[in-house]
């Protein structure tokens, strides 16, 4: 152009309304990027949110006996959630009466079941296995432990009473997650020589352990041989 053989800047052609015109246009194509942006920001958040969401509820409802959330609804759960705790609370309560009444000469035969049964055997409704040999468990002989698991959509609930062990704890966690069960909550309840463990798990993909009656019986190995290496 004749500016730049002069060697003089470039003039700029356009009217001010066209240029006003170009700045809006650059500005709205940067005020649509970010609305887009941080609504797919919203939709990643939401989803994450529903995922946790869903993960807990199935959580819960593993936690539960499946006669309290028939239904797979989020009321259905919190609703099945809140009856079950009110019914362990009078569990808990009627059991009180029975600690202060209860007599503390028990003869040294009776020893390793009765003081191995009797306490926490309110929590198990349908165990696969029992320390009493019964038509209702899995197993026509009596077991190390009592042992219930229940399941639901990928997670499982297992309840376990046994006699306590050194590093027990520690070797049942170790045993656990070599079967590809993901950890989720344990509680430990300890009473006299005996131990009530609460897991909640989440079945990994991989995992050969598909039913409850395969994860109570891999449990059942794992308390026996902890009770065969002590």
């Amino acid at each position: 152009s004749l500016e730049e053989e002069l060697g003089l800047p470039a003039i700029n052609m356009e009217t001010p309304l066209q240029q006003r015109r170009k700045r809006r246009r650059t500005r709205s194509n940067k005020n649509k990027e970010e609305i887009e942006n941080q609504r797919m920001t919203h939709i990643a958040v939401e989803r994450n949110r529903r995922k946790q969401m869903n993960d807990y509820l199935a959580v819960l409802r593993s936690l539960m006996p499946s006669s309290y959330a028939q239904r797979g609804d989020q009321a259905s759960i919190v609703g099945g959630a809140i009856n079950y705790v009110k019914e362990l609370e009078h569990i808990l309560q009627s059991m009180e009466p029975r600690r202060t009444t209860t007599t503390t000469t028990i003869h040294e035969a009776d020893t390793s079941t009765s003081s191995l049964v009797r306490p926490f055997s309110d929590f198990f409704t349908f165990p696969q296995y029992s320390t009493k040999s019964s038509s209702s468990v899995t197993e026509s002989s009596s077991s190390p432990a009592e042992i219930e698991v229940t399941m639901a959509e990928g997670h499982a609930n297992i309840k376990i009473m046994a006699k306590k062990k050194p590093r027990q704890l520690l070797k049942l966690v170790a045993s656990i997650q070599s079967l590809r069960l993901s950890l989720l909550h344990l509680n430990a309840t300890t009473r006299d020589n005996s131990i009530f463990y609460s897991i909640s798990v989440k079945v990994e993909e991989g995992s050969q352990l598909n039913t409850v009656d395969d994860i109570a019986t891999a449990l059942n190995q794992i308390i026996r041989g902890i009770e065969e290496e002590s």
